[in-house]
């Protein structure tokens, strides 16, 4: 059954990082930002809706740019925490979580030692990192973000960057995606756009393409959110086991 498919592939997804947590009580965290998002594929991203990426794989990146945010009693205000990921060949990106080519966290280094630990554990929870454990690294870089006019342009240290603007839609405005399949809280809605130029230089790629998947969003979510969140996705994950294919 598809749907059942999807709530399977979404929850393998977002779930990692819960998996991760262990089973102690976690810090409660708050964050509200931006959302700035790109990848390989063609506008608008098909593995948001579990489909084959438009290449033979997808890659790109997230970054979350955190206005307003704490994680207990560290503020993390001001701060931003990105990943860049990449699936394998003849994939889909759900499918094929925890098997990726490579998955690095980016946390901002201006963050000082306690807001660096803070941001990692928000990032095992918000960001895919469907890499293996052998290719997941963890890197402290310089991340800004710059708006001209329509345009976005942001910098990962010296190893990423991507500018997008968002595109006209039919009716006015800029075309918006809700409860995407693959989403979760932080892309419970959002914008569609194109990028201009998007570069990576690290875990051995050299990406260097244009006018190819861009998104956009305005976040406020908390660990509260995503207990729920995952919760939700568990009980439709044993629902779905339950579930006989079609003949």
């Amino acid at each position: 059954m598809r749907t059942a498919r999807l709530t399977l592939a979404t929850l393998f997804l977002l779930s990692s990082a819960l998996a991760r947590a262990g089973d102690e009580r976690k810090t409660s965290w708050k964050i509200s930002g931006v959302l700035e998002e790109a990848c390989s594929c063609d506008a608008a991203c098909p593995c948001y809706f579990d489909s084959k990426p438009t290449r033979a794989h997808c890659g790109g990146g997230q970054v979350n740019f955190i206005e307003k945010g704490n994680y207990g009693d560290v503020s993390l205000n001001g701060l931003a925490v990105a990943t860049m990921g990449q699936n394998p060949d003849g994939t889909t990106m759900m499918d094929s979580f925890g098997k990726w080519d490579f998955a690095y966290v980016y946390i901002d280094e201006k963050a000082t030692p306690q807001q660096r630990q803070a941001l990692e554990e928000i990032a095992k929870a918000t960001l895919p990192l469907g890499a293996p454990p052998e290719k997941t690294r963890i890197r402290y870089v310089p991340i800004t973000r710059k708006t001209e006019g329509s345009e976005h342009t942001i910098t990962i240290g010296s190893v990423a960057s991507f500018s997008g603007h968002l595109i006209p839609g039919g009716m006015g405005g800029s075309p918006k995606i809700g409860s995407a399949p693959g989403g979760d809280p932080i892309h419970r809605e959002y914008q569609q756009g194109r990028t201009t130029r998007q570069t990576y230089t690290e875990s051995g790629q050299k990406w260097d393409w244009s006018n190819t998947n861009y998104m956009y969003a305005r976040f406020e979510t908390d660990s509260d959110e995503f207990e729920k969140f995952f919760a939700a996705l568990a009980q439709a994950m044993e629902k779905a086991k339950t579930e006989k294919k079609p003949n």
